[in-house]
């Protein structure tokens, strides 16, 4: 017997190769490996280091409904080799094993990141046979025994956390304990294994849309905590449930029961499963947002713009709603400029005369909204100080677009022999180089003879399962599409390496690391009640970091000096996407608009460096009151928002408790509200005598 132990960032890992060649994966943990914790060579056979699913392969006696446990040949996998060694990110580890009836080899990979106690997990499966082989299912991770440590029973002390994600409401974090999930432990001990399964999936290409792809384990009696993230820009899977005894974690991209994915491999085939990101932390989920911040920060593409943090000034929230003239925007860059925008991005309806969702998909800009042209407006933005931007929506077209008829087919996902419909637009299939062609052709046009500088990239459709056209299944279309649409991506981004291309999707419905790793920003919302907004902004550092983040704020026409300095305080600790009929506020609002800009500005080089953390926990909408705090090396500052209740709340900072401190109410500068610091108890009490109202606290660490 071997085993294979790894101590790396805090990160506790065991693996043991037993006589008969059986990879055991014991042990992901910040605390040490217990050996008694597993207390038969029965539970022992449930800590698979990978599950793999081939057509035609039987399954063992075992009570698994559709779980991917017991996979067949997942079960049967034997050892072939290891290395470990080090890499310009940090200590790598791959694990091979192997069916010895089919030929299939799978290669897991374990890649640690210097000083982040987040491991990167994919396996490679490749075909070493002389047949094809049918996959249908491949782990990215796969976990047992994530509740053996401590004594309590699993349902009074795991608790597993979803965050929801929906057109408006993104970004909801909820905690359940096992019992309300359904999973509660009423067998006796050496049968647990059900068939219920907590199934946390997304299926098609709007990645998001019901949920973001992460979650939390907690253990609440040991305080340690597993946390992961899974990056794809489509279909994803995550299952915990129980097996031999113990609770596992499993983590894939598409599967085929719940996203119609199926891959032929051929002999000297090789498929690649979707990264994972699977960290641990003891402690509070401060702790786990932190390492999710630098893991996120180290992994995306290094650019000037989540170095600079610039301020975009957008037409669409509350403003044009997608329908722009040269009149209208001409008073708003104005007024942009003024107070101090850095970006000018004309949204939605720049190419049509009139009603246009139907027709988009060339890209040309409407004579009739600009009789001058864009390059006119585009211009005057550059005139202004300000960098011009425009909005796209370029996977797909509309049915009634010119371009569609004179491509091929085979540039569009198809399913039964039909295109693919939905909201009255086809798919684009990135796959086919006509739409390559295409899609780069529009982006050389707006950045070479517009002048365009930012691109605001939405996507407002869902495509659903996938495609038929030259794949296997219609998850594997899908798959490879996304694929290659991040292939072209790379493309742009190493082309015009300064182009700034915003991730929209109907607001925050593809909010992945697949496309944040690339992507410098983010859109978080389209919600439009800037009080509902304060708990989308103070959650979002969950799903994205501060600097990628863009919050809306848009002052009302016909609000006051309070709703402007909410719609503000929203935005102020993450990327501020301006916007409102800024042209038409009152003097003293546009002051309160120029000064919290001012402000940021000067407080936005500590923004890229902080980690995030809640006074009040998680933000729901019913809250009456919310905070968000950034920790700084030499500055904190805390966002408080009231939306009804007491005047006043009590905020917890157990990190500066007993520290020396120097607190400001930094935005608006005339204050209006009361606070005080207790250094004893660590807690900031803050008084903001109307509602809605808002404040930005300014905390400077003495000692």
């Amino acid at each position: 017997m071997e085993t294979i132990q790894i101590s790396e960032n805090n990160i506790n890992m065991i693996f043991e190769v037993s006589e008969e060649g059986d990879v055991r994966f014991l042990h992901f943990s910040p605390l040490p490996y217990e050996p008694e914790l597993i207390r038969s060579e029965y539970e022992k056979s449930g800590f698979r280091l990978v599950e793999i699913a081939l057509s035609g392969t039987d399954r063992p006696l075992e009570r698994h409904g559709s779980k991917y446990t017991v996979t067949g040949p997942g079960y049967r996998m034997k050892y072939d080799n290891h290395i470990d060694f080090y890499n310009e990110d940090g200590r790598k580890l791959e694990i091979t094993t192997y069916d010895e009836i089919t030929d299939v080899y799978v290669t897991s990979h374990f890649q640690f990141y210097n000083k982040i106690s987040v491991v990167k997990s994919w396996n490679v499966v490749e075909n070493k046979g002389k047949s094809d082989v049918g996959l249908e299912y491949i782990s990215s991770f796969n976990l047992n025994g994530i509740a053996k440590e401590g004594l309590q029973k699993r349902d009074e002390k795991i608790k597993v956390a979803i965050i929801h994600n929906s057109w408006n409401r993104e970004l909801q974090w909820k905690e359940y304990a096992l019992p309300e999930l359904g999973i509660e432990q009423c067998q006796q001990e050496l049968a647990t294994r059900s068939s219920k399964a907590i199934h946390v999936s997304n299926t098609g290409n709007w990645s998001t849309k019901e949920y973001l792809p992460m979650g939390n384990v907690t253990n609440t009696e040991t305080g340690s905590r597993l946390f992961w993230q899974i990056e794809n820009n489509g279909s994803w899977h995550w299952e915990i449930s129980d097996q031999t005894n113990h609770l596992y974690l499993q983590m894939s991209g598409p599967t085929e029961n719940e996203s119609h994915w199926f891959k032929n491999l051929r002999p000297g085939e090789a498929f690649e499963s979707v990264p994972v990101a699977v960290g641990v932390v003891m402690g509070s989920i401060e702790k786990v947002t932190e390492e999710l911040t630098k893991y996120r920060r180290h992994i995306r593409r290094k650019n000037k713009d989540n170095e600079s943090l610039g301020v975009i000034f957008n037409d669409y929230m509350n403003c044009l709603f997608a329908d722009p003239t040269t009149e209208k925007e001409l008073p708003l860059i104005d007024k942009a400029a003024e107070v101090g925008c850095e970006y000018y991005c004309i949204d939605a309806g720049w190419y049509g005369d009139g009603y246009w969702w139907d027709e988009v998909g060339e890209w040309w800009p409407s004579g009739k909204r600009f009789p001058g042209g864009i390059l006119e407006v585009m211009d005057y933005i550059r005139e202004k100080g300000m960098i011009p931007g425009l909005w796209l929506e370029l996977e797909v077209m509309g049915i009634r677009c010119k371009k569609e008829k004179s491509l091929p087919e085979e540039c569009f996902f198809q399913r039964h022999g039909k295109r693919v419909y939905d909201r009255s637009r086809y798919q684009l299939d990135f796959r086919h180089p006509r739409v390559i062609e295409h899609a780069t052709e529009v982006i050389d046009r707006l950045v070479e003879e517009y002048h365009v500088g930012y691109i605001k990239m939405d996507y407002n459709i869902e495509p659903g399962i996938g495609t038929e056209v030259d794949s296997d299944s219609f998850g594997e279309g899908l798959l490879e599409h996304e694929r290659a649409y991040l292939r072209w991506l790379d493309e742009i981004f190493e082309k015009y390496p300064d182009l700034i291309i915003e991730n929209c999707s109907s607001g925050g419905l593809r909010m992945d690391y697949a496309l944040l790793k690339r992507h410098s920003i983010q859109s978080t919302s389209d919600q439009e009640d800037y009080r509902n907004y304060a708990t989308i902004a103070a959650n979002s550092p969950l799903g994205v970091t501060m600097e990628q983040s863009a919050i809306w704020s848009y002052p009302k026409d016909d609000g006051d000096r309070e709703e402007t300095i909410f719609n503000m305080v929203n935005a102020l600790l993450m990327r501020v996407h301006q916007s409102g009929h800024i042209a038409d506020l009152s003097d003293e609002r546009i002051e309160l608009v120029k000064e919290a800009l001012d402000y940021y500005k000067e407080i936005r080089n500590d923004i890229k460096e902080a980690f995030p953390y809640w006074p009040l926990g998680f933000s729901a909408f019913h809250d009456d009151w919310v905070s968000l705090g950034l920790e700084g090396k030499e500055k904190d500052y805390i966002a408080v928002w009231r939306r009804g209740g007491e005047d006043r709340i009590n905020l917890p900072i157990p990190h500066l408790k007993e520290r020396e401190i120097r607190v400001k109410c930094a935005y608006p500068s005339y204050g209006d509200c009361d606070f005080r610091w207790n250094r004893e108890t660590g807690i900031l009490s803050v008084m903001i005598p109307t509602y809605p109202g808002a404040r930005l606290f300014e905390i400077l660490k003495i000692k």
